[in-house]
């Protein structure tokens, strides 16, 4: 791994504005299957010393202007630019996804910083009139406390600053325990943070195994917003954990996200968008498109179509050139997609694609045709690069078959008939839909699930309120 700046690879947890370095668990380079670094896994103690710290820096941080703590994340944003080509590098070799798809993470990840570097400046309250005389109400906003992020290994970056910028913005202090698979882009931006000024104790970063820095950060009462991205089980477990403490909480959680593609949509912008949607990633990401149901009267055209782009995927180590498809995160992921395409195939399944040679550690890319709903990829997130395709004949059957699910984070469909687009989007069961496009996310934009997809949103305005709370104060005697 060469760096421009050596600097920005730091084995080691950030407590309080130290760094805590310990071996104690390797940190494999999904590609190569081999260790790229070590990691100290933290303890209850180190993490009890970590929201200490966090409680101690809120006073002075919650009592900065909004204006001087939009300076700093402003700072910070500057410097993620400056060294994103080295903040690529670390995230595709812990990570592996292509490394110009994590350039693009990078940016991604910025941009929220920014956005809500400007949104904190308009963090308002307002005056409500009283119904008694001589008084008066004022609606206020305040930072809801120290928050303990937990993020997931699938965008070590993105996941960071889309939960921490808001925070830091609307006056909180942060404890963040990033996935054990991919702590060094965290690291990297508690660097960057320490560089932009950001005090010590305002960002603290606890590595190691999630089992005991969760549960000490659930149970302390001084922690009082838990933002969590991953499983619905685990989701719901850190909730019950919480709720003997009553933390404020953001759940982004698990998504079977469908992809409808009517036979009156534009058949290269519908497989476009599903190239997009399904093979961001390797398709490891919560809002890829999990079930690709197409009309019956577009259907061949569409397969066909589709198994052309995916057969031209290059499928190879995200650092070589010209790679579109990396290695899948660890070998229980891989194990996971091929008990679905085997699952699949033995319930009548076939595969319009080409078989390929790959490495250990790769998945490959395959669109399935002959999908039905008793198959398991039909109810189950498969998180790899497979495309299942499920034949419909009707609007009712298509959105029946798309909200048979407890889940709701995405949707998407394509068609170009208006009455339809209203009326199909206003009937999909998600907190995010995609008409004509296969990119549903943005700073600007609210982002989260409904149903066992979890709780809250992130970004847009919506996304600062969740670190806030709102206080009413009465005056009488005016």
């Amino acid at each position: 791994m060469q760096l421009n700046d050596p600097d920005l690879f730091r084995q080691a947890a950030l407590i309080n504005g130290d760094w805590i370095s310990r071996d104690d668990m390797p940190v494999i380079n999904p590609a190569t299957a081999a260790p790229m670094g070590h990691m100290p896994d933290c303890t209850a103690d180190e993490t009890t010393a970590a929201i200490a710290a966090a409680e101690e820096a809120i006073v002075a941080w919650k009592a900065k202007t909004h204006l001087e703590r939009a300076d700093l994340l402003m700072a910070w944003y500057d410097l993620m630019l400056e060294h994103a080509d080295d903040l690529a590098m670390i995230l595709t070799c812990e990570q592996g996804k292509p490394l110009a798809e994590a350039k693009g993470e990078i940016l991604y990840g910025a941009s929220f910083v920014r956005w809500f570097a400007e949104e904190g400046r308009r963090i308002n309250g307002h005056i409500i009139p009283s119904p008694v005389a001589g008084k008066k109400i004022f609606a206020m906003k305040e930072p809801v406390g120290v928050c303990a992020i937990i993020t997931p290994w699938n965008f070590p970056n993105a996941m960071i600053t889309r939960k921490v910028a808001p925070g830091l913005a609307a006056g909180c202090t942060m404890v963040i325990k990033p996935s054990d698979f991919t702590p060094y882009s965290a690291l990297a931006l508690g660097v960057l943070a320490e560089r932009a000024g950001i005090p010590k104790g305002v960002l603290n970063i606890l590595t190691g195994r999630p089992e005991v820095i969760g549960a000490t950060l659930t149970a302390s009462p001084m922690v009082r917003k838990l933002s969590f991205t991953g499983s619905t089980r685990v989701g719901a477990l850190l909730a019950e954990q919480c709720a003997p403490t009553l933390k404020k909480m953001s759940l982004e959680l698990g998504g079977n996200a469908p992809f409808i593609v009517f036979d009156d949509a534009d058949l290269d912008a519908a497989v476009e968008g599903a190239m997009a949607s399904k093979f961001r990633n390797g398709g490891q990401t919560c809002v890829c498109a999990n079930r690709i149901l197409v009309q019956s009267g577009i259907y061949d055209a569409f397969v066909a179509a589709l198994a052309a782009r995916v057969d031209a995927l290059k499928v190879a180590a995200g650092t070589e050139e010209g790679a579109m498809i990396g290695p899948m995160i660890n070998a229980a992921a891989l194990d996971k997609i091929n008990a679905h395409v085997a699952d699949a195939m033995s319930k009548g399944a076939t595969k319009a694609t080409a078989e390929r040679e790959l490495a250990a550690g790769f998945a490959d890319p395959v669109v399935l045709v002959g999908a039905t709903i008793e198959m398991r990829l039909a109810s189950e997130e498969t998180f790899g690069p497979v495309a299942p395709i499920f034949k419909f004949e009707t609007e009712e059957e298509a959105l029946a078959i798309a909200n048979g699910t407890p889940f709701g984070l995405a949707a998407y469909f394509y068609t170009t008939d208006m009455a339809r687009a209203f009326r199909v989007g206003e009937a999909l069961q998600a907190g995010l839909v995609g008409l004509n496009t296969g990119a549903v996310s943005h700073a600007e934009a609210p982002f989260g699930g409904v149903k066992s997809s979890g709780l809250g949103r992130e970004g847009a305005q919506e996304g600062i309120e969740e670190y806030l709370e709102t206080k009413a104060l009465h005056f009488g005697g005016i």
